[in-house]
């Protein structure tokens, strides 16, 4: 598998935030392939499942070659919305839906291929043999190449791993959502071959003023002098030292940001600095 280290997250760039125009996600594609970021993460569902098309007439116009960059994509969700016919948002996993899915999202990002295709969430109905037999065929015509879930617990990785392999796993892991550390999903990963990618890597920093957040906020301006690092930078940090090899999902549409969080990739916290960081997170030391 080859991934960018940072990977540009798409959620916001279509209606559901920013409402890039073409020419705008255009520019925004060829910046992040310039600063190394050329791999990015879409869903069906983002922008009521708009997203994909949007970028794909985008990608068009960019003058990129399709090998230059790494396309990921999501299926499963049946959200309520102008787009679909749905009576209650759900999961869909039947053999059909995952291979109609894929379908779609080729057409809509003007590609032949996806590197990736991620299970969205993990659905109660789920049926591992149906899904590899999907994901067998989808693999064997040249539609995708890995394959992999997002948000899924260590025993629902177990039980579609049996079928077929996983190689990426994309789960919420920040400095304020990081129970993956503790309850197994990462030390499965690792022991299984899994690639971890994060999404919501900054976690609620900079969304919420709590006890929590000002501790962070403290300790993480006591060290922005010694890494020459804003504290976002240090955030991204602080996730990519776990040994797991985190991938960060970087979703922001501003430059300036999205080159910090390039630069990020060079810090190297020492393990005490990053033991400070996990305590102002938690409100106490480790055990």
């Amino acid at each position: 598998m080859t991934y960018s280290r940072l990977i540009a997250g798409t959620m916001t760039w279509g209606s559901w935030g920013k409402q890039l125009s073409k020419k705008e996600m255009a520019s925004m594609i060829d910046f992040c392939v310039a600063n190394n970021i050329t791999t990015f993460d879409h869903a069906d569902i983002y922008g009521a499942y708009t997203t994909e098309a949007d970028f794909g007439k985008a990608f068009a116009d960019s003058g990129l070659k399709r090998k230059e960059i790494q396309l990921i994509s999501k299926c499963g969700i049946q959200d309520e919305c102008e787009n679909r016919p749905n009576k209650v948002k759900h999961y869909n996993y039947s053999k059909d839906y995952i291979t109609w899915s894929v379908e779609e999202s080729l057409r809509n990002l003007n590609t032949d291929y996806l590197d990736l295709l991620l299970l969205h969430r993990p659905s109660p109905l789920m049926v591992a043999e149906e899904i590899a037999e999907a994901i067998t065929i989808l693999k064997k015509d040249g539609k995708i190449r890995d394959f992999g879930v997002s948000n899924f617990t260590p025993s629902q990785m177990d039980m579609i791993g049996l079928r077929m392999d996983i190689d990426v796993n994309q789960i919420e892991f920040s400095l304020t959502e990081h129970t993956a550390m503790y309850n197994g999903t990462l030390d499965f990963m690792m022991t299984s071959g899994i690639k971890p990618m994060a999404w919501s890597p900054l976690g609620s920093v900079f969304k919420e003023d709590t006890e929590q957040t000002r501790r962070i906020h403290k300790q993480l301006g006591a060290l922005k002098d010694k890494y020459n690092a804003t504290e976002d930078q240090l955030l991204l940090a602080w996730i990519m030292k776990h040994p797991s090899g985190v991938h960060p999902v970087v979703g922001t549409t501003t430059k300036e940001r999205l080159q910090q969080a390039v630069a990020a990739t060079k810090i190297n916290l020492e393990t005490e600095d990053w033991f400070l960081i996990l305590t102002a997170a938690q409100g106490h030391k480790v055990p």
